[in-house]
């Protein structure tokens, strides 16, 4: 199934990438994940219900929408760009007419990632390099803090990571590998992979 026929089945409008952006130290140019590659995610269970996922740097809210229809679970988005914004808000009000029961289970956030409040429901959070590594930094130090706050067992989920996002959790994070889905395009370029990071639930 194509982008196109695949959000036509949300009832939602994702396809296309960013256009006229201009160059940003801290924020990179959005682009939605493919669905097939979403796909390859949901088979390996890494999204579940019961689970909260957070989307940082969502556009138009694609993953969320996914992963409310294909396990239900309980998602929010953010998102900095107000337009994107806007377009995710209006393709909730489309997703809502056929999955009634997502109104509560689909929010979005206009603003900054550090300005996101950290909820002790947030266990699985999505990075498609939204932002620099000085970004990803402060948000993943307010994640672990949110952790120690209400310990839980919490994911962060990086596609095509950069090797900067990687090094960090790795290496000044108690953060652990606990997966890698390689994709297709994987032999051509090592980041077209799915790395899904744990932070074990402290007692």
């Amino acid at each position: 199934m194509d982008e196109q026929a695949y959000d036509r089945r949300l009832n939602i409008a994702t396809d296309g990438n960013q256009q006229g952006f201009t160059e940003s130290l801290h924020h990179n140019r959005y682009e939605p994940t493919p669905y097939e590659l979403l796909e390859r995610l949901s088979d390996y269970d890494s999204l579940y219900p019961g689970c909260r996922l957070v989307d940082v740097g969502c556009g138009k809210g694609r993953l969320n929408f996914y992963a409310h229809h294909v396990v239900g679970t309980e998602t929010a988005g953010i998102e900095m760009n107000p337009d994107f914004y806007a377009e995710a808000l209006e393709n909730k009000r489309q997703y809502v007419k056929k999955h009634k029961n997502a109104e509560q289970k689909v929010t979005f956030y206009n603003c900054l990632a550090q300005d996101y409040p950290i909820t002790e429901r947030d266990t699985v959070f999505y990075f498609f390099n939204p932002f620099s590594v000085q970004v990803f930094i402060a948000f993943i130090n307010e994640i672990i803090r949110s952790a120690e706050k209400n310990p839980r067992m919490i994911e962060v989920i990086l596609f095509f990571a950069s090797q900067d996002y990687s090094d960090f959790l790795e290496t000044r994070t108690v953060f652990e590998l606990a997966k890698e889905i390689q994709l297709p395009g994987f032999h051509k370029d090592p980041r077209e992979r799915f790395l899904i990071y744990r932070l074990p639930e402290v007692d």
